[in-house]
């Protein structure tokens, strides 16, 4: 059996993947937080960069989204998205991201009175330099967020309409308990509609039902978290059969109690029962790494073996959405990686 002897220390964080399940939002590190709150006047409820730090420790998804959602407060002009967006690309391209599809929260700013073009133009403008001068390819999926109603995620699809060609498809967001995909079926069908591709957050926090849901009611292409899966053998099925991509989020999952450690996560479970897992950041400025740092923590904890490694980053180019060409060239210039001299491995 091969094993990963003779691979560099950094294989896991320099392999070339896509990241699926990133919220912007949640790459405000602290010192952009504080840099941002100064420049536009906010005030906040900590002293310092340490002090911020020391907040994020959560009990559950919730507790999580009341910080999340003060943290966003600072974020009020173009260029404050243009900033936050271009900051993740940066730290991105340095853990072997090629591609991203990043989810953003329209609604978190327009209630604000943020207007959704300040939202959107500053993120574009950031993807649009990160493709000229990071070599990062992305797509922009708006989330509905989930503990609003129906109708407020209907308005915010029409807002996005005069943006329709800066948006790759629609997600669901925001706490999962109580607000079940089928509340948002008018929307995810009108999004449908207009040609956009439908994600949704199902099975972190939420029971497997959620996610028949988010496959029946809203044609979801992709099951965001979706470790619950594991809990019926009916789904896995589904999903194995229907090669339905989960995009899990490991140290997430910890960081809210879904899982007590990273040693009983289910990553390494549901990879080898065939399914099409992909490993992600979700909100990397609360839950301690990026995506490279996700990548090897979750290789050293469960371990995982060089193969689950590049079948997970194989699996981030193939659950994409990128047209079939680029995502044959992303294969290809993995494989390449893979068959460097330099990281062969000893039999």
């Amino acid at each position: 059996m091969r094993g990963m002897i003779g691979d560099p220390p950094n294989f896991a964080r320099d392999l070339p993947k896509a990241e699926l399940h990133l919220h912007i939002e949640g790459t405000l590190e602290p010192e952009l937080m504080f840099e941002l709150a100064r420049r536009n006047a906010v005030p906040l409820p900590y002293a310092s960069v340490e002090d911020v730090r020391q907040a994020y420790v959560f009990s559950d998804l919730q507790s999580f989204l009341d910080i999340y959602y003060a943290g966003c407060r600072v974020l009020l002009k173009e260029q404050d998205f243009y900033d936050l967006t271009w900051a993740y690309l940066t730290r991105a391209a340095g853990q072997g991201v090629r591609h991203a599809e990043i989810f953003f929260d329209p609604q978190t700013h327009t209630d604000r009175g943020v207007p959704f073009e300040t939202v959107i133009a500053g993120i574009h403008r950031a993807l649009e330099d990160g493709r000229g001068r990071l070599d990062i390819s992305s797509g922009l999926i708006l989330c509905f967020l989930r503990h609003l109603s129906a109708d407020a995620a209907m308005q915010t699809l029409a807002n996005a309409m005069q943006y329709r060609e800066w948006i790759v498809g629609v997600g669901l967001d925001s706490s999962e308990v109580g607000h079940p995909p089928s509340k948002f079926r008018a929307v995810f069908d009108r999004a449908r509609e207009v040609g956009l591709l439908p994600v949704a957050h199902a099975g972190e926090e939420g029971p497997p039902d959620y996610i028949w849901e988010a496959l029946d009611v809203l044609q979801a292409r992709r099951i965001d978290h979706g470790v619950r899966c594991a809990e019926d053998e009916r789904l896995i099925g589904r999903l194995v059969e229907g090669k339905i991509p989960l995009t899990v989020c490991p140290l997430s999952n910890v960081k809210l109690g879904v899982f007590p450690t990273l040693q009983q996560h289910n990553l390494k479970q549901l990879l080898h029962r065939g399914l099409m897992v992909t490993v992600n950041s979700d909100d990397p400025a609360y839950f301690g790494g990026y995506v490279g740092d996700t990548f090897q923590a979750a290789a050293a904890a469960l371990p995982l073996s060089r193969a689950d490694l590049v079948t997970l980053a194989r699996n981030s180019f193939q659950a994409s959405f990128l047209p079939e060409e680029q995502k044959r060239a992303h294969l290809d210039a993995l494989r390449r990686f893979v068959d460097q001299p330099s990281l062969k491995t000893i039999s």
